[in-house]
């Protein structure tokens, strides 16, 4: 992938080649025009000419042989002291002499599943890890709903103390003023991922003219129940005669 600053990407390397080899114009006019150097836009054209424009798209720049490499056979070792004594990378490490970042790499590029998933006793796979292809959703649109809400404080017209400072701002002059407080609802469908979002909950009536009728919706600020109001208190007993 080119970086920010490049000033080539794909389509601009094409471009370079068309007007260089299709248009026979000079290297150095064509490099001129689209401010890069002489000696990279020879660089380009020669890729072309050796691969053809499949040589233009951007290359991985891991080197094609690594002479310090760890050989197979302490890759197999670190593989069969994991696999038999179940330990971390530090006991591998101090067993075999084998520094402890290496052998990490190692553990990591055959898959090995870390020990918290592991059971202690047979080895077998018995938690999964975080990440996971399957998707969680409801069969049909409309029987899940998951709502929340956010709390945000409102901003006054003009903008806040950031904007006017602090000693500017009305607000800062009159402690007692309160702007409020917006609660933003979002709102989502569990099968389409179909979301909404508004300050006012008006939700409901949003997903059903987009054909989606909600059967649940959880969310994790409940109203709260109101308690059943006391009974008014018995009338006074009349004086005696």
């Amino acid at each position: 992938m080119s970086h920010a600053n490049a000033r080539l990407t794909v389509h601009g390397r094409r471009l370079l080649v068309q007007r260089v080899r299709f248009d026979g114009r000079p290297v150095s006019h064509v490099a001129k025009e689209m401010g890069i150097s002489r000696q990279c836009a020879h660089r380009w054209v020669k890729r072309y000419d050796e691969d053809g424009w499949a040589g233009l798209c951007d290359r991985s720049s891991r080197p094609h042989r690594v002479a310090n490499r760890t050989s197979a056979a302490v890759e197999i070792e670190v593989l069969r002291v994991r696999e038999d004594r179940r330990c971390g990378r530090d006991q591998i490490s101090r067993d075999l002499g084998v520094p402890a970042r290496t052998v990490s790499r190692i553990l990591h590029r055959h898959g090995m599943p870390a020990l918290a998933a592991l059971d202690p006793i047979t080895g077998e796979v018995i938690r999964t890890g975080r990440a996971t292809t399957w998707r969680y959703e409801r069969d049909q649109p409309g029987d899940l709903i998951h709502v929340d809400v956010k709390k945000l404080g409102r901003i006054p017209d003009g903008g806040g103390w950031r904007v006017q400072g602090r000693a500017a701002s009305v607000e800062h002059q009159h402690k007692k003023t309160r702007i409020g407080l917006d609660y933003v609802h979002a709102a989502i469908d569990d099968h389409t991922r179909l979301a909404y979002a508004e300050i006012l909950p008006r939700a409901a009536a949003w997903f059903t003219d987009h054909g989606i009728q909600i059967t649940e919706h959880p969310t994790p600020h409940p109203t709260p129940t109101p308690h059943p109001s006391p009974p008014p208190p018995p009338p006074p007993h009349p004086p005696p005669d």
